[in-house]
């Protein structure tokens, strides 16, 4: 049986932040990971100053700023009307700059750089957890598919939507939004004509989007509300492809199916977007004893925010923070005091996670509202206008640094 002192469950973002940001702290974690790779799907995500702050804690944003031009606006055309308008991200927040989209597997990739040889341990499926101690608070057993036993005095899920960690703690399924997506990355060996603009494309309950990462590849995605059509949709990339341009291009500008027929099928998802219920994570456990989550684990959302990878980076650097004074503090990792630190992460994370996740669905909401001529009025004239920029604010925030290996105690 092995024994590790932190477990970390899922080389997603949110894992493999966790890891550095322990590391950083001078803890070591080992990174169980189900695929026998690093995962890369989404193709892509956009990530504002928010993620950025956190990537600058974690010591990793140098690697990845040189390699992306961050956006200054974006172009939303309403199908129907032709009405085009200018939603401008400079401006909403303290950055000079504004969002930047990168690769997904770029980012995987710089922070798992960041981790010792052998502490990502790939091919590693959960199929049981065991928590042990007085009221269960710990040490954990974690059972894997070939047999392996490990045990760990601090566990941390970041095990994705369906998480067997967060199921252990007591939190509530997630729930479907009534929204499904579509994400690809297309890529055009010569050279795309689409220029450096985010642009979007409106009509009633469907929105889809072009964002060049650079002058050969641009990253598109679609979402609309849930039909019989969409729950339909294929899982082969090819008949994903064929479907998107069957059933929902014809409205939309030519460039947009151009940019859809270049997709590199590897990229392409489709899955109904889940949410967790913001008053699941106000009132439920999450965490007990040494045991929490992270991520999409803790707190999956709509993407009509951007904010669910960029939450996820929120989320490692306040983890590690919070673990970290605990080991700082006492030398080493005391179960006692861990288990107030993530009390500590838990009240820090939970209510703005809940705001993001209401935020994220009423903004998918205004975006595919109704054919009603009122809700075309409140979205065109209303949201993107005014509330859109209200809730883009949220990117406005810092989720604190790390705290210094060397620092010197406080004293009385």
């Amino acid at each position: 049986m092995a024994e590790e002192e932190v477990v970390v469950v899922g080389a997603g973002i949110a894992g493999l932040a966790t890891a550095v940001a322990l590391r950083r702290v001078g803890i070591k974690a080992l990174v169980l990971e189900r695929s026998d790779g690093l995962r890369a799907t989404g193709a892509a995500l956009t990530l504002f100053p928010n993620a950025w702050r956190a990537l600058e804690a974690l010591g990793v944003a140098h690697k990845l700023t040189p390699l992306y031009a961050a956006r200054k606006k974006s172009y939303v055309t309403n199908v129907a009307t032709g009405a085009v308008q200018e939603i401008f991200f400079s401006g909403n927040n303290r950055s000079s700059g504004g969002p930047i989209t990168v690769h997904r597997k770029a980012l995987l990739e710089s922070l798992a750089e960041e981790l010792p040889t052998h502490s990502i341990r790939f091919s590693s499926k959960l199929i049981s957890l065991e928590a042990q101690g007085q009221a269960q608070q710990g040490p954990y057993i974690i059972r894997l598919e070939d047999g392996t036993v490990i045990t760990t005095k601090v566990l941390i899920g970041c095990d994705g939507v369906h998480s067997m960690v967060a199921r252990k703690l007591g939190l509530g399924e997630p729930v479907k939004s009534g929204r499904s997506a579509v994400r690809g990355l297309a890529v055009f060996p010569e050279g795309h004509e689409v220029g450096d603009e985010v642009q979007q494309f409106v009509d009633v309950g469907v929105r889809a989007g072009v964002v060049p990462l650079n002058d050969k590849e641009i990253y598109w995605f679609l979402t609309f509300n849930s039909t019989p059509k969409g729950e339909a949709m294929a899982t082969d990339p090819e008949q994903i492809e064929e479907q998107v341009i069957k059933n929902f291009c014809e409205d939309f500008p030519p460039i947009y199916a151009e940019v859809v027929r270049h997709s590199d099928l590897s990229t392409l998802t489709w899955a109904p977007l889940l949410m967790r219920l913001p008053w699941d994570l106000i009132f439920g456990n999450v965490s007990k004893g040494n045991m929490t989550v992270a991520g999409d684990a803790m707190h999956p959302m709509t993407p009509d925010l951007g904010q669910g990878g960029c939450s996820a980076l929120e989320d490692a650097v306040v983890l590690g923070r919070h673990i970290g004074k605990s080991y700082i503090d006492n030398g080493k990792l005391v179960p006692s005091a861990v288990a107030g630190a993530l009390e500590g992460y838990v009240k820090e994370r939970r209510w703005r996670a809940a705001w993001l996740i209401t935020g994220s669905h009423l903004s998918g909401w205004a975006q595919l509202g109704g054919e009603g001529w009122l809700m075309k009025m409140f979205r065109d004239v209303l949201f993107y206008r005014f509330l859109f920029k209200k809730l883009l604010q949220v990117s406005d925030y810092d989720c604190g640094k790390l705290p210094l290996l060397n620092q010197p105690k406080k004293t009385l």
